[in-house]
């Protein structure tokens, strides 16, 4: 221990007048790197005039085997506080370190991993999150991993709400529709959420078969020829074809009256209804359907023959029905029981039926759906620009990069990967200022919103490893590892947002299943990240400091909806980069 400290001494640069920052000082990827990644970490230091930090990183027996500085102080973009960078990508060999900073006292550390696969286990737990997140079904042991529950929400006697009634199946009629996972925090189940999710899952997929056909997750169907990743997404789709009304419209969601409190499912009693069908759900449907059609070939020929055929009657629907939406407060004055649960709106639907459009494209080889697919293009990009990047409501990059990784339209390819990489330049950008020291994490204040973890930093990553995939320029792969890396712990919080991962973890997220289950929170969830909008604030006991700048704007904290919320369209962007990266 004297020699450490001897080390560390000498190692240390006196600031005086200087008071160092708060506690949890160095910032760092609390999961692990790869040998041949970039390694960086961000370290809080007292003021402006800081001297560069010097940092020696020792090994699991406590032997220094790396030492150098860190850069010049810069001020962080969004709340204008001193940090540094130190780049350690030099040490390569495998192990378990702690990398130690010292400007003035206390000592800042923290403790990091090297590893040939660092985000395996992640993968699989990210994945293994919508295993526990399944509706219907008792989750039991061996499968439970710790985490047994009793089944909720059979949906096995489901109303047809006033707004979904037809002549065929009225008001009040009794249907069925079991399975499915739950949405995010709450236990309802809604199809454009699902939609979106199971796009970039299957898309996932078709990026990384081999990695996903070998990863066993421990679910009930592991037996199967069929890869885990795929069965566990079957167990959603075919929920999603017990939402298809008998004309081929689509159910917006299945859902209680009112939310449900922070009970277990098993103990929850109230009616669950159908409710209106869309166009964005039929089209979101559609789309779902003919991708699985083409992903599942190889295993369930019955299946995809079903899965088609549903998806061009949802589509046929929606050119019958092209402007209904899904307007809740109007919906709410004409038709009872009130409905107050999430909305999903979307009044534009353009995007949806460009996905749609371009997934029975591939799937059918007919001119008609690429003919439609450009039209809907045309519209998307005289409102939006060129390229919009995707979320729930916004599902066009979906057949952008899915047409990109399908199609042999050299000359529409071409324009499709000039719009995408104009569009990730900005973010290129910001990746390199980390390496060459001018911003500390790579954010601006508006990459701070509902879900941004996801929306704005997984999926960000995932764009940028299609852009990889596509040019094999490791300025791209290296953009999506500092995404990572800013999940899972080099962010102005110190927080790794997945809940069970690294030293200091999400651990009380916005969840029914977690706060009611005697062990707490299920491991794998990614927590929706700093939000100063704050929508929860004063509501529920949720209180924020004040004068929180927009990237520390995250409680951990039950109540907290609008900053650590989970929900399966999160998690499925969490998984899609940490694999892709894994499978590299």
């Amino acid at each position: 221990m004297k020699r450490i400290a001897m080390i560390l001494t000498s190692a240390c640069i006196l600031l005086m007048g200087c008071k160092h920052s708060a506690p949890n000082q160095v910032r760092v990827n609390q999961v692990g790197f790869a040998p041949d990644q970039e390694k960086t970490a961000t370290i809080d230091v007292c003021c402006a005039k800081a001297e560069p930090c010097e940092v020696t990183i020792l090994d699991a027996e406590g032997k220094a085997v790396w030492s150098g500085k860190a850069s010049e102080t810069m001020l962080n973009p969004v709340s204008g506080k001193p940090r540094q960078i130190v780049d350690f990508s030099e040490l390569t060999q495998a192990g378990e370190y702690t990398l130690k900073a010292c400007s003035k006292e206390p000592i800042a550390d923290a403790r990091f991993v090297i590893a040939e696969h660092p985000y395996r286990e992640l993968t699989r737990k990210a994945l293994r999150a919508f295993y526990y997140q399944r509706a219907s079904m008792d989750i039991v042991e061996p499968y439970a991993e710790g985490y047994e529950r009793k089944a909720g929400h059979p949906d096995d006697k489901v109303l047809v709400h006033a707004s979904a009634a037809t002549a065929e199946r009225p008001e009040g009629t009794v249907i069925s529709s079991p399975g499915g996972w739950y949405d995010a925090g709450d236990y309802n189940k809604y199809i454009v959420n699902s939609g979106y999710t199971m796009g970039v899952w299957l898309m996932a997929y078709e990026m990384n078969p081999e990695y996903f056909g070998a990863l066993n997750l421990n679910i009930p169907e592991s037996a199967q020829p069929v890869p885990d990743m795929l069965a566990e997404a079957m167990y959603n789709i075919r929920w999603m074809l017990t939402m298809q009304d008998l004309d081929g419209g689509v159910y917006h969601k299945l859902t209680e009256a009112n939310f449900e409190g922070f009970i277990r499912p098993d103990e929850c009693q109230k009616t669950r209804y159908v409710v209106m069908k869309t166009t964005a759900a039929a089209l979101d449907f559609a789309a779902t359907m003919a991708l699985a059609a083409r992903v599942y070939a190889p295993f369930d020929q019955d299946f995809c023959a079903q899965a088609k055929e549903a998806a061009i009657r949802a589509y046929t629907w929606a050119q019958e029905h092209p402007e209904v939406y899904y307007d809740q407060p109007k919906m709410n004055e004409e038709y009872k029981p009130e409905i107050t649960t999430g909305a999903y709106d979307d009044f534009d639907v353009h995007d949806e039926f460009y996905w749609a459009a371009i997934e029975l494209a591939i799937l059918t080889g007919e001119k008609a759906y690429k003919a439609a697919a450009t039209e809907h293009a045309k519209v998307i990009a005289e409102a939006n620009g060129q390229y919009t990047p995707s979320v729930w409501g916004n599902v066009a990059e979906l057949g952008y990069l899915d047409w990109l990784m399908h199609s042999e339209d050299e000359a529409k390819n071409k324009i499709n990967m000039e719009a995408l990489f104009e569009y990730l330049q900005p973010f290129l950008d910001e990746a390199e200022s980390i390496s060459v020291h001018r911003s500390p994490y790579g954010n601006r204040e508006s990459d701070f919103f509902w879900g941004c973890n996801s929306e704005g930093c997984c999926w960000r990553g995932v764009e940028c490893l299609y852009a990889y995939r596509l040019t094999g320029d490791d300025k791209y792969r290296k953009a999506a590892e500092q995404c990572l890396n800013y999940i899972l712990g080099q962010n102005a919080t110190g927080y790794c947002y997945v809940t069970g991962f690294g030293t200091k973890p999400t651990s009380h997220p916005h969840h029914r299943l977690s706060f009611s289950h005697p062990k707490g929170t299920h491991p794998g969830f990614l927590a929706g990240g700093p939000n100063p909008m704050r929508q929860d604030a004063e509501t529920d006991g949720v209180q924020y400091p004040k004068d929180v700048p927009a990237d520390e704007s995250y409680l951990d904290y039950q109540p907290s909806y609008a900053s650590n919320e989970v929900t399966i369209n999160w998690n499925v962007t969490l998984f899609a980069l940490t694999a892709g990266l894994d499978a590299l």
